[in-house]
């Protein structure tokens, strides 16, 4: 199982981005798939989850109304297309093989800053 982010970056507040995971060595189609972040002296926090077919989606009270998650079962990416970017969204994000509490691998992380 290999994943691998990308598209992190620095930001000013008010910004977007648009992350991706590339994932390959499993069955992409079969599983959901979870973005993640942990910010410095901070627990891991799930931010977003997607079920295997785009049914249904789930985001953490901080991030409703401005993160998206998105996937692409031909081409096995995910995106997180992150708007209205935030000082407190400052965070290493991960993409993870699986969701709801099931995870089964994680990405090395791409850095999301966001700052003046």
């Amino acid at each position: 199982v290999q994943l691998v982010e990308s598209g992190g970056g620095l930001v000013q507040p008010g910004g977007s981005l648009r992350l991706s995971c590339a994932a390959s060595g499993f069955t992409f189609s079969n599983y959901a798939m979870s973005w993640h972040r942990q910010a410095p002296g901070k627990e891991r926090e799930v931010v977003a989850q997607i079920s295997s077919i785009s049914s249904t989606r789930n985001y953490a009270d901080s991030v409703k109304g401005r993160f998206t998650i998105s996937r692409d079962n031909a081409k096995n990416m995910v995106y997180l297309q992150m708007n209205s970017l935030k000082p407190e969204d400052t965070a290493v994000y991960f993409c993870a093989k699986g969701g709801w509490g099931n995870f089964g691998a994680w990405g090395q992380g791409t850095q999301v800053t966001v700052s003046s």
